[in-house]
């Protein structure tokens, strides 16, 4: 039997204001547990939450990027259940009237050799307060509770169950990603949990239209456990009804050393958590005005950004895509081709997703701390395009450029002449080294003439070695097709 996987997610993006949600406590990451816990956060009796507006405001920010639907007023509720980690005994959240609602987010997404555009449609964002947390490690076989999380901001953003493979799921998370942190609404930090994803994953039979049993896979915080876990879940799954087994609607957890996913608990549906309106809260009325001032403060969003890149530099979907995976590296490629001219606009996107981008995943370093400037890049590239070095070369020099760490605009250039690595085009020069080159490999000259065209490489090959790879390549490959006729 052939399946089909069904996939929506869930994602946890924690907003980047100063307080909580309903307290003026400090969001601060890294503090000593229970250091940053107001009486609003510990649920003290006779205290009463207060609305963050800085938390609206990306909320908004998030709506219109999406191009959802901002309620106008939206209603805050009470979701009842019981843990060590939730003093009051429910979290505020918003249930039947979210603030942001529909919508949808497009990306590339590179399959076999090949991209496409998928687009999925979310149901809603609501604003909701994160819990504390939950400590195993160091207490002598007891439990702590660190209560700073608790009134933590959060926007989840809820997918429709659009995903149809962990690819799929894994390039929606990161185009999400990449959104809220452009838009400045999340750090996306993992690590810290700053961003994180529940995967609802169920199967079903090529062709059924009813939708399989869902499990809900809580907390992944890494774009590979995502991968993993959808994988192991969906293999799990399929195993079991094949076997004559039934899928079981639950919540679980993925072990990433293990590889593989276990159960937590039953899933709880909407009822079980008795939903009601917080009566310490009005309802969040959002007027048009507000809305406008909003928009009024929003940069270009990486769609529109890279359908530009397509359209003035010529780049396909996947360059621009790639190019617009962080606002950083886009502002970096558009000062690189202001600087060097939009001629060298291509050379410089394969620049950008060749060797810069090696080189910073090498080094653990981002864009913006890259000792490379922009300015310096681009000089580089104008020294390809005018024949003073080859391609080869610039990896040097650029490595050399990576090294040196100087804030010089003239840095190619300079390493170039300390080096001695300017390209040999004079033709007469170039012409001498051909005719020893030849006269030294008289057998591959032979080969060459009957035939065998590997013989013209390993010539070519031959001619660079005795020019330090310096050579213009164009000059002494035509040079070499004439000598041998």
């Amino acid at each position: 039997m052939k399946w089909e996987v069904v996939i929506g997610l869930e994602t946890h993006a924690q907003l980047t204001t100063a307080s909580k949600i309903f307290s003026g406590a400090s969001t601060r990451f890294g503090a000593e547990p229970n250091t940053q816990a107001s009486p609003v956060d510990l649920a003290l009796p006779g205290v009463l939450p207060v609305m963050n507006k800085g938390a609206v405001e990306r909320a908004i920010r998030f709506g219109l990027a999406i191009g959802a639907t901002i309620a106008p007023q939206s209603i805050f509720a009470r979701k009842n259940y019981f843990y060590p980690d939730l003093p009051k005994g429910y979290q505020i959240s918003q249930f039947e009237i979210p603030v942001v609602q529909g919508g949808t987010l497009s990306f590339v997404l590179e399959e076999g050799g090949e991209s496409r555009m998928k687009t999925v449609q979310l149901t809603r964002a609501h604003l909701e307060e994160d819990a504390g947390k939950s400590l195993h490690e160091d207490y002598h076989g007891m439990t702590g509770i660190d209560l700073n999380r608790a009134g933590t901001p959060l926007l989840e953003i809820v997918t429709e169950p659009d995903m149809r493979s962990a690819a799929e799921a894994v390039a929606y998370a990161k185009a999400l990603h990449t959104l809220v942190m452009w838009l400045g609404i999340c750090d996306g930090n993992m690590q810290e949990g700053s961003f994180r994803c529940d995967a609802n994953v169920s199967v079903r039979p090529l062709g059924q239209e009813a939708y399989g049993t869902r499990c809900e896979i809580k907390n992944l915080n890494s774009f590979r456990f995502l991968e993993e876990a959808i994988n192991y879940e969906v293999r799990r799954q399929i195993e079991l009804i094949e076997d004559g087994g039934t899928v079981r609607q639950e919540t679980r957890l993925y072990d990433p050393d293990r590889k593989e996913t276990r159960s937590m608990r039953s899933k709880e549906d909407s009822q079980d958590y008795r939903y009601f309106p917080d009566p310490d809260l009005p309802p969040l009325v959002i007027g048009e005005d507000w809305i406008a001032r909003v928009k009024a403060t929003m940069p270009e969003l990486p769609g529109a950004m890279r359908e530009r890149f397509v359209h003035d530099y010529a780049l396909t979907d996947y360059d621009a895509a790639v190019l617009t995976q962080s606002k950083a590296m886009a502002a970096y490629y558009e000062a690189v081709v202001a600087s060097a001219g939009r001629e060298q606009a291509k050379s410089a996107a394969n620049w950008m997703m060749g060797d810069v981008s090696s080189t910073l995943n090498r080094e653990g370093v981002d864009i913006a701390g890259s000792p490379v400037k922009a300015g310096q890049l681009a000089l580089l590239l104008k020294r390809i395009a005018d024949g003073t070095i080859s391609n080869k070369i610039a990896k040097e020099v650029f490595g050399a450029m990576w090294e040196a760490g100087s804030d010089s605009e003239a840095l190619a250039d300079e390493i170039i002449e300390a080096r001695g690595l300017k390209q040999i085009s004079d033709s007469g020069a170039l012409e001498k080294i051909v005719d020893d080159v030849l006269a030294a490999n008289a057998k591959s000259v032979e080969e060459f003439r009957s035939g065998k065209e590997k013989a013209f490489n390993a010539l070519i090959g031959q001619a660079m070695k005795a020019t330090k790879g310096k050579a213009n390549p164009a000059q002494l490959t035509e040079l070499l097709k004439k000598k041998l006729g």
